[in-house]
C-alpha cells in the first residue's frame, strides 16, 4: 500500500509498512497505537469497511487485525456498537504534592556505625590485583564456583587468620561467603539440621543478626552484655544451644569479653553440646594494643569464626568468611544447598590483595588514620558536649556516647536528620525498652575536617530534645 491510497489521518497514526502478511502488519501497527497512548482505552476505531476504504486494502484485512486485537484483549467488539480500545499503557500513580511540605536538607555528615573510610579505598591495588587476576587466571577457575568458595581464597584465609587473629583455621575448614550476615544465615541451618533450635544473641546488638538467626528457623533469646560482655550466667538461663558473640569487640558497647567470660562460655558450649558462633565485628582495629586474638583458637571444635572486609575494605565487595568446626562441615553443605558464593573473580583478587601484603599495608595506614579521627572525635566531644560519657573507644569504628537520662535520644537523631546530620540511637540496637539514654557514633566514614561541625550539629541537637520523660 502506498501513502498516497490512504487516509493521511490513519497513515500518520499507523505505520503499516514492513514485510509479512498485511493483515498482520496491520494488527502490529493498531496494537503499537494503542500501547504507546495514541490511541486511548475507549477510543472507537473506525468501522472495517471505513477504515478498509482509506487503506486501499480489503475489508477482510481490517476484520482480521480488529479479530486478533479483540482475541489478545487490546480491543472490544460488541453486536451495534462501535469497536473500541480497551487497552491503556500501565502509568506511575500520580505523586502526591510536595506543595508547602518542607524538604529535609541532605546528609552532610555521617556519624552513623557500620561503614570504614570508603574515600580511603585502595583503588589502584585493588585493580592492580583485578588485573593481575584477570591475567593469570586459568579456564577452570572461571567454571561454576564451588559453594564453598575457590580453594585459593579459602588457604589465603587459613592463613591469615592463622597469623593475625591467633585462629585454627585452613583451607579445609574455611568457606567464601557474602558477608557476617551471610556466613550466619549458613551456620543457622546447619544447627538446625543438627537438632538445635534456639540461639542466643547479645543485647544490644545487631537487629539485623538475630533476623538472620529466626530466619534459619532458630527461637532467638537476647542475653545482656555488661563491662565484660556477655553475661554467661544469664545465657545459661536460656534454652539455648548456640549464641552469637562479638569476643573482641562488642557491637554497640564496644566492649571486650574478659579472659574469664571466655574461660566461662567456652565451658558453657561444651556442657550444652553446642556452639559459640564468634562474630569477629571490626577487631582488627585496635588503638591501645594489639588485636585480641579470636576465641576460635581456645576451642575450634566448638566455635565457628565469622569475618568479612565490610568494615576494612567496603561493603560493596561482598566478601567474607565462615570458618566451621570439622565436625559440621558436611552439615554446612548439605544444609545449604543453594548457597552461593561470591563471584570467583573477586574471591582471587582478594586472594592476591592479601598475599601481595597489600591487606596488611592498607590495614596499617587505617588504623594511624582512624587512631587520629578517633581521638580528634573525644576531644571535641568533651569540648561540645561535656555532659556525653564515651565509652568503648579502645576499638573499633565507633563510640557509645552515653547521655543523661533525661535525654530523649529519639528526638535528638530527628532533629540531627533535619540539620544535615545521621545519628544512630542506641535504641536501634535493643530488642527492647531499656534504661540508659546513648547515641552509637560512628567515625569510619567521616573525613576528619568534618568532626567539629558534625559535633556542633549534635550538640544543637541535643539542646531542644532534653525534655523529662
Amino acid at each position: 500500500m502506498t501513502v498516497s491510497q490512504t487516509n493521511f489521518a490513519w497513515a500518520t497514526l499507523l505505520e503499516v509498512g514492513g514485510r509479512g502478511r498485511l493483515h498482520d502488519r496491520l494488527a502490529q501497527a493498531l496494537r503499537a497505537a494503542i500501547r504507546d497512548g495514541r490511541l486511548a482505552e475507549g477510543a472507537a476505531v473506525p468501522p472495517s469497511r471505513a477504515l478498509a476504504e482509506d487503506l486501499g486494502c480489503s475489508r477482510w484485512v481490517v476484520t482480521e487485525a480488529y479479530g486478533q486485537l479483540v482475541a489478545e484483549g487490546y480491543l472490544t467488539a460488541r453486536v451495534g456498537s462501535a469497536t473500541r480500545v480497551s487497552w491503556s499503557p500501565v502509568t506511575e500513580p500520580p505523586r502526591p504534592s510536595a506543595q508547602g511540605a518542607p524538604s529535609r536538607p541532605p546528609i552532610r555528615y555521617d556519624l552513623a556505625p557500620g561503614l570504614p573510610d570508603l574515600r580511603a579505598f585502595p583503588r589502584r591495588r585493588w585493580a592492580d590485583a583485578v588485573r593481575a587476576v584477570i591475567g593469570s587466571a586459568v579456564h577452570y577457575d572461571l567454571d561454576i564456583p564451588d559453594p564453598a568458595g575457590h580453594p585459593a581464597l579459602r588457604t589465603t584465609l587459613g592463613e591469615y587468620l592463622r597469623r593475625s587473629r591467633g585462629a585454627d583455621a585452613d583451607a579445609t575448614s574455611v568457606f567464601v561467603c557474602a558477608g557476617v550476615t551471610d556466613g550466619l544465615v549458613r551456620t543457622c541451618r546447619a544447627l538446625h539440621a543438627q537438632g538445635i533450635g534456639d540461639v542466643a544473641v547479645e543485647h544490644p546488638g545487631w537487629p539485623r543478626l538475630r533476623a538472620a538467626a529466626a530466619s534459619a528457623g532458630l527461637r532467638v533469646h537476647p542475653v545482656p552484655v555488661d563491662h565484660d560482655g556477655l553475661q554467661v550466667d544469664d545465657l545459661a538461663r536460656t534454652p539455648a544451644r548456640a549464641v552469637v558473640v562479638g569476643a573482641a569487640h562488642q557491637f554497640p558497647t564496644g566492649t571486650v569479653l574478659s579472659p574469664a567470660r571466655r574461660a566461662q562460655l567456652v565451658r558453657w558450649a561444651r556442657e550444652v553440646d553446642g556452639f559459640v558462633i564468634e562474630d569477629d565485628y571490626d577487631a582488627e582495629f585496635r588503638y591501645d594494643h594489639h588485636p585480641v586474638a579470636v576465641m576460635q583458637g581456645m576451642d575450634p571444635g566448638r566455635v565457628f569464626l565469622l569475618g568479612t572486609v565490610s568494615k576494612t575494605l567496603s561493603p560493596a565487595l561482598g566478601l567474607g568468611w565462615l570458618v566451621a568446626p570439622a565436625a559440621t562441615l558436611t552439615a554446612l553443605r548439605t544444609a545449604n544447598p543453594v548457597a552461593v558464593a561470591p563471584p570467583v573473580l573477586d574471591q582471587l583478587a582478594l586472594s592476591t590483595f592479601i598475599d601481595r601484603g597489600w591487606y596488611d599495608a592498607h590495614l596499617r595506614a587505617a588504623r594511624r588514620r582512624f587512631r587520629t579521627r578517633r581521638d580528634l572525635l573525644l576531644d571535641t566531644l568533651a569540648a561540645e558536649v561535656p555532659q556525653g560519657r564515651p565509652a568503648g573507644t579502645a576499638a573499633g569504628l565507633h563510640v557509645l556516647l552515653h547521655l543523661p537520662e533525661d535525654t530523649d535520644t529519639r528526638r535528638t537523631v530527628q532533629a540531627a536528620a533535619s540539620a544535615g546530620l545521621r545519628l544512630a540511637d542506641l535504641d536501634d540496637y535493643r530488642a527492647g525498652e531499656s534504661p540508659g539514654r546513648a547515641l552509637v557514633l560512628g567515625y569510619g566514614n567521616i573525613g576528619d575536617t568534618e568532626i567539629p561541625a558534625a559535633v556542633a550539629l549534635l550538640r544543637h541537637s541535643l539542646r531542644p530534645a532534653a525534655t523529662r520523660r
